[in-house]
Parts: structure tokens; sequence; C-alpha cells
């Protein structure tokens, strides 16, 4: 099974226990986003939320999440892995195909490593998800990576100016961009802080 679009393709990973991108708990730079109270409180969707540390990263600090992936094993473990006290909405979806329902519904779209996983002739298709999402003055937060340009994937490696671009043809103004102190180690250099904020109506 070679189709990354396939909930196979990543259940096999996880049987196999091959999920690199995993940290084996939360993002570092989104633990800090987290903790210096710059984000207020809100509705946010966490894309290709894998095993869920950053969903319950945010979900303590206030936020009322949602967390959505494909993979039977994802969502498992995030079932497994939950925080009573601070519940998420966890959905099994392939998140292209989310309803109608979740529409605006969200101040926050949080990414780390599914926009990579994608195949890249659906990033655009992946734009489009994320604004149809927010609400009118939502974020979408990104931690690009793997920056370069080389050939394969997933991951697939992804441009930071790309991205902007793709965004900002959607109505999206850059509010925030650096390269993050605190990546890790083997990521330094390699990843990028993105909060794009969308304008305009739903």
């Amino acid at each position: 099974m070679t189709d990354s679009n396939s909930p196979d393709f990543w259940d096999i990973r996880y049987q196999n226990n091959q999920f690199p991108w995993d940290l084996g708990g939360p993002t570092p730079v989104f633990a800090r986003l987290a903790a210096n109270g710059q984000l207020t409180p809100g509705k946010m969707i966490v894309l290709g939320a894998g095993r869920g540390h950053d969903a319950r990263l945010f979900a303590r600090q206030g936020f009322a999440v949602t967390a959505v992936d494909f993979a039977d094993a994802a969502v498992a473990a995030m079932q497994e892995m939950a925080d009573l006290d601070h519940p998420l909405e966890i959905v099994q979806s392939d998140f292209f195909w989310l309803p109608p329902a979740f529409n605006g519904r969200y101040q926050y779209v949080l990414d780390y490593t599914s926009f990579c996983a994608i195949l890249p002739a659906r990033r655009g298709d992946y734009a489009d998800l994320v604004t149809r999402l927010l609400q009118p003055g939502g974020q979408y937060i990104s931690l690009a990576f793997p920056i370069g340009t080389r050939p394969g994937g997933p991951p697939f490696t992804v441009q930071p100016e790309a991205i902007i671009d793709l965004f900002t043809t959607r109505g999206f103004t850059l509010h925030h961009r650096e390269s993050p102190p605190d990546s890790v180690p083997a990521r330094k250099g390699y990843e990028e802080l993105l909060v794009l904020t969308k304008t305009g109506e739903l």
C-alpha cells in the first residue's frame, strides 16, 4: 500500500511502530504558544491529529478541541490516552470529507505534519478546507515542515513562501512568521511557524 491518501497506508505504519512524525508528546513550539497566553482559548480543530498529543495540550489550556484523523490506530490511541478532565471531540474521518456542519465553526486550525502528508496536488484543496472551517478572523497555525525541495514523500517537502501565497490568495493575511528556537534538534532549520489570519466572510 503506497497511497498516502488511504488510512491503510498510515495504519500499517502505526502497526509497525513506524511513525517518526510522532514526537511522543506535545510539539515544543505549540507548547510555548499554548503557555504564553497569546492565543485566546476558543474552538480549535487539529487536522491529521495522529495520537492527539497537541490536541490534548490545547484542551488542557481551555480550548474546545476537535481532533480529526482517519487512521484506526491513531483514533484508538487518542481514545486510549484521553484526558477525562479535558475531553476532546475525536472525529474519525478523511478531513477532506468533513461535513458542512464543521464550516465556520473554528477560531483556530492547527497543523504540523498533515500538510506535508497529503499529495502536493491536493494542497489547494487543503487551503480551501481550512478556509471553510475557520470563522472570519480565525487563524491557521502551521508548523511548516520539512522545508526543502527533495523529491518524493511523504513527507513531501514544503516551502513557507508557497504556503503563504496559497493562503493569501484565499483572503488570508500573514500574522506571524518565525524560525522557532524551540524546534526539536533534528528538525531545527527545517521548519517555520506560520500564523495566517482569515479575513472577510465565510
